[in-house]
């Protein structure tokens, strides 16, 4: 495994499993684990805000006995006064292990090359692991099992989630089908990679009820990610809408399948009210286990 997480292609198929069995037992077992990083520091580099990825690194750290110190580009010299790489040659002196949430893919990557400790992508535009870590944690909580599962994505297919679901799927050997309109389809690159990587099944269609069919999980995200312009919204709605996860296009999964959503979402938009608050949906487990995998993450990057 390497000493970095940029996306999931630097982590091998026994790496996530050693990863989820690690997050499972942790989950188990928390009072086992309170002293794992007693002085250990982690530093949250932040451009792009958050709930989830903050509180769930900062928790995590705290309940491995460790620190966490948030940093908000904002206010910082990087990228203005001081380079990318001075900031995390510098940071590196000081700290044990650097998570960034940031716009550019490629600023991540040059931390990660730079960086003398190890570096966490918290999100980019272009992918964000650790979201599919917990989203495969809790699909195999729910289902028993990776290998032979059907997750279909319903939406905006040019962003960090797909991409991400696209490598981690192909890695443990789900299959995946993405369904999005034309001209919004995940990155050609992306898609050629997961196919190397893959002993699955990928398919990328424009048709939504060809990608959910029979699918044993259902994942949407949001039509308005961060870096989409509010005046775009309306046309945006109009395109994405017949992707919309609602009860009709639900019946054509599995009757026993699971609805996710990586959050935040906008009922009314990409999924209905009664499916992302109906029983088939897994959000909020998804969203706590965010914080058992970044744990297991950090501490195998920490042993």
């Amino acid at each position: 495994m390497k000493e970095y997480l940029r996306d999931l292609t630097d982590l091998s198929k026994e790496d996530i499993l050693k990863i989820l069995d690690l997050a499972d037992e942790m989950k188990k077992n928390p009072d086992k684990y309170t002293n794992a990083l007693l002085g250990k520091t982690l530093l949250m580099i932040f451009e792009k805000p958050s709930l989830r990825t903050r509180v769930s690194f900062e928790v995590g750290m705290t309940q491995l006995g460790g620190h966490a110190i948030y940093y908000d580009i904002a206010t910082s010299p990087m990228g203005k006064k001081e380079s990318i790489s001075d900031t995390v040659k510098t940071a590196s002196r000081y700290v044990n292990i650097i998570m960034a949430r940031l716009f550019k893919h490629e600023h991540l990557t040059e931390m990660a090359e730079h960086a003398t400790i190890p570096v966490i992508n918290a999100l980019t535009d272009f992918s964000h692991p650790c979201q599919v870590l917990a989203d495969l944690q809790t699909i195999r909580e729910k289902k028993g099992t990776l290998k032979g599962l059907k997750l279909a994505y319903l939406g905006d297919g040019h962003n960090n989630v797909t991409h991400s679901l696209l490598y981690g799927c192909a890695l443990v050997g789900m299959d995946i089908s993405i369904g999005s309109p034309e001209g919004h389809a995940p990155m050609e690159s992306v898609v050629n990679k997961a196919e190397e990587l893959a002993s699955s099944d990928i398919v990328v269609t424009n048709d939504p009820i060809e990608a959910i069919k029979d699918a044993d999980i259902v994942y949407t995200d949001s039509w308005m990610s961060y870096h989409i312009a509010a005046d775009k919204k309306e046309e945006r709605i109009k395109v994405f809408t017949p992707y919309q996860v609602n009860k009709d296009l639900m019946k054509h999964a599995k009757k026993d399948a699971i609805f996710m959503n990586c959050l935040p979402a906008m009922r009314g938009m990409e999924q209905t009210k009664e499916v992302i608050d109906g029983p088939q949906s897994v959000v909020f487990n998804e969203a706590e286990n965010r914080l058992h995998t970044q744990k297991a993450l950090i501490l195998t990057l920490l042993s």
